[in-house]
């Protein structure tokens, strides 16, 4: 399918109208939430259209996508990994990426902290959904998990990131969004000084609304941006 320049103006405008609009619900102020286009589905080529939208960040979901992308066109955009990270695929983006969504993993967070030139920008993937099949840390193990993150110099927790379950309605998101804030508020008061936790990564295309009014600063949508 092509990509319609003026119709991926329009679903980034209306994007960020829907964004203001739940920000003004919440009494937030619009300008601490920021798209990352979810790219997985769009060629190299079309990245470009993101870009003359106004889009400044970008997220992939695989890391052979993401160097491809990356090296045609790098320049354009703040580059983000928002896929299941696998320890052996580590080595492919540390250093690459502004911030790493889906951190849940003990050896991938070795993995992170060998590999990574420098602090390396992360978020803790939280399984609010508590499904055994979902990527992602239990809600109850979380605190565990940033203690065992804390002395690994090159790991920089900067917040959480969820999926909720699956659901047809967004509403029924809502819940999974304020128990990830709620843990995040926990977490900033008990781990000061040693992790941060400034962004919330949760919403997608069909739930990104509900996720500003719990708290969203990154949402990670993709079809809404190219008007379809």
């Amino acid at each position: 399918m092509s990509t319609d320049p003026e119709a991926v103006r329009a679903g980034v405008a209306a994007t960020r109208e829907r964004i203001d609009a739940a920000c003004a619900r919440a009494g937030r102020e619009p300008g601490v939430v920021e798209i990352v286009a979810a790219v997985k589905y769009l060629a190299v080529e079309d990245l470009p259209l993101l870009h003359a939208a106004g889009v400044r960040r970008v997220g992939e979901n695989r890391t052979d996508q993401l160097l491809a992308k990356q090296a045609a066109c790098g320049d354009l955009f703040t580059w983000d990994f928002i896929g299941h990270l696998q320890s052996r695929k580590v080595k492919d983006i540390a250093g690459r990426v502004d911030l790493i969504h889906s951190l849940s993993t003990a050896s991938t967070a070795a993995q992170v902290d060998g590999r990574s030139p420098a602090p390396q920008d992360v978020l803790v993937e939280v399984n609010t959904a508590r499904d055994p099949d979902k990527e992602g840390v239990a809600p109850e193990d979380l605190d565990a998990f940033l203690e065992l993150l804390a002395p690994l110099a090159n790991v920089a927790v900067r917040g959480l990131m969820t999926m909720p379950a699956f659901a047809t309605e967004p509403e029924a998101s809502r819940g999974a969004f304020a128990e990830l804030r709620a843990l995040a508020a926990r977490a900033a008061e008990r781990w000061a000084g040693t992790h941060a936790f400034g962004h919330l990564s949760m919403g997608t295309s069909q739930d990104f609304e509900v996720a500003v009014e719990e708290g969203a600063t990154l949402v990670r949508v993709g079809s809404v941006l190219l008007g379809r």
